[in-house]
């Protein structure tokens, strides 16, 4: 079982920036692909970037103004926001699944909102 635990949620002016992390714990973790997505009011959930062993991976939309990265040996996973924009607002996603497995495990979500 993973638990994933975000930080870093709030109100920021756009043009602003807001970073976000995210902590998987667990016994005898073994931690693959950790990722963010995103869901604003009355919108799907979409993914935001991803980091995994074979790279790190960011949506067109947010390119250039967010970074992810991550301390394996923490099981922490990053993302750096600049530039914010109204339409950043959303509630943050972590996303987690480990070796040899295809279940995917989800934070709570936090709360991002950026004003204009």
């Amino acid at each position: 079982q993973v638990q994933l635990w975000e930080f870093g949620g709030g109100l920021v002016q756009a043009g602003g920036s807001l970073n976000v992390s995210c902590v998987a714990s667990g016994s005898g973790l073994n931690v693959n692909l950790m990722a963010w997505y995103r869901q604003a009011p009355g919108q799907e959930r979409g993914w935001v970037a991803s980091k995994a062993p074979a790279g790190k991976y960011i949506a067109d939309a947010v390119k250039g103004r967010f970074t992810i990265s991550r301390e394996v040996f923490s099981n922490a996973l990053y993302m750096e926001r600049n530039d914010l924009k109204p339409e950043d607002s959303a509630v943050y996603y972590c996303k987690a699944n480990t070796f040899g497995s295809s279940t995917d495990y989800w934070g709570q979500g936090i709360q991002v909102t950026v004003s204009s």
